[in-house]
């Protein structure tokens, strides 16, 4: 059981379900339900725990050939290879149905796409291409926009924010990881930027550059009335920390300093996710959906009130009086943004 446990990653897996509740949080405006977030993150943790099963047994091979990785239960013969992928394979379809069942299609969809596109795209990219990094951003920052569409309110430039943070955030973390073992990964056939650039300069600049791209980036909450001050100050501090991090590992090119710049990033995501969601604003240009039995009821309290009333006065009602008069006490309904123009 701990073997199998090992395949689905717990601590990788954990970031994910952090990610997925923040645009759980910021994508259901004022209209939180509790049911739909416990199946929002079962459907992601089964879907990401899937993955993360269905990726080692596809590398195997490369698995076995790195010290880091050849004590995994797949390259290690702890678990066969075919039990290694209908584990992950049941997983993966537990968690698409759970997230269609219990959140909406799009949600499910989403966590598809990024199944699809990580093993796919991804995992035979890191054979062949530096590129694979950037590829690999792609669905490693689709955590978010579950989340967010799960809350059933689609995708806004909200959630692109959050898919924008998380998506530079990957070039320091992996680039810190992949040189800090680029001998290992070479001898496993793993093709990332630190592991081809002998001198460490352009996976020094791309640090720099994604480091400081991230200061500007992570203030997209405030600008869109997510967040306020006190999240972009601790944005703007975590972010010149993580930049001084940067500089430090393109200036030096060690392993000490690639430690550090790795372990920044572990401290600098959940931090600032944390004040995100500690900071954030009440939903602006968003309702709570009235159930349309609720807004029928009123409809029929205000008709049916005015038939008593006049039955008792021994009076016929004025139909276009009430008519009228329910009209304007009808509520304004929104299925989640404010119209334009609003």
């Amino acid at each position: 059981m701990r073997d199998y446990l090992a395949l689905t990653k717990p601590r990788i897996t954990l970031l994910i379900l952090i990610c997925a509740a923040v645009g759980y949080w910021f994508g259901c405006g004022v209209s939180f339900h509790l049911t739909i977030l416990a199946h929002a993150l079962l459907g992601t943790a089964l879907l990401a725990s899937g993955t993360s099963a269905l990726n080692q047994w596809y590398e195997v091979d490369s698995d076995a050939k790195m010290r880091r990785t050849r004590q995994r239960p797949l390259p290690a013969g702890r678990i066969k290879r075919r039990n290694g992928l209908v584990f992950g394979v049941s997983l993966s379809a537990a968690g698409f149905a759970d997230l269609w069942y219990g959140t909406n299609l799009l949600a499910a969809s989403l966590g598809l796409f990024t199944l699809i596109s990580y093993l796919l795209l991804y995992t035979p990219l890191k054979q062949r291409s530096p590129l694979c990094t950037t590829v690999g951003a792609i669905p490693g920052a689709m955590p978010p926009l579950i989340g967010y569409a799960a809350a059933g309110h689609g995708i806004d430039a909200g959630a692109l924010a959050l898919f924008l943070i998380l998506f530079l955030w990957q070039f320091p973390h992996f680039d810190a990881i992949a040189w800090m073992y680029r001998d290992d990964y070479a001898r496993g056939g793993i093709r990332m930027l630190p592991v081809i650039d002998s001198d460490g300069e352009a996976t020094a600049r791309r640090i720099l550059v994604c480091s400081l791209l991230l200061i500007p980036i992570s203030l997209a909450p405030l600008f869109l009335a997510m967040t306020g001050a006190f999240y972009a100050a601790a944005a703007i501090a975590a972010g010149i920390g993580l930049l001084c991090f940067g500089l430090r590992m393109g200036r030096e090119r060690t392993h000490r300093s690639a430690n550090a710049l790795l372990l920044a990033t572990v401290f600098y995501l959940p931090a600032l996710l944390g004040v995100m969601v500690l900071d954030r604003k009440p939903a602006a240009g968003r309702v709570t959906e009235m159930a349309p039995h609720r807004e029928q009821s009123r409809y029929e309290e205000a008709y049916f009130g005015h038939h008593i009333a006049f039955h008792r006065a021994g009076r016929e009602p004025d139909r276009k009086r009430i008519r009228s008069q329910t009209q304007e006490r009808r509520p304004i309904v929104y299925s989640g943004r404010t119209p334009r123009g609003g």
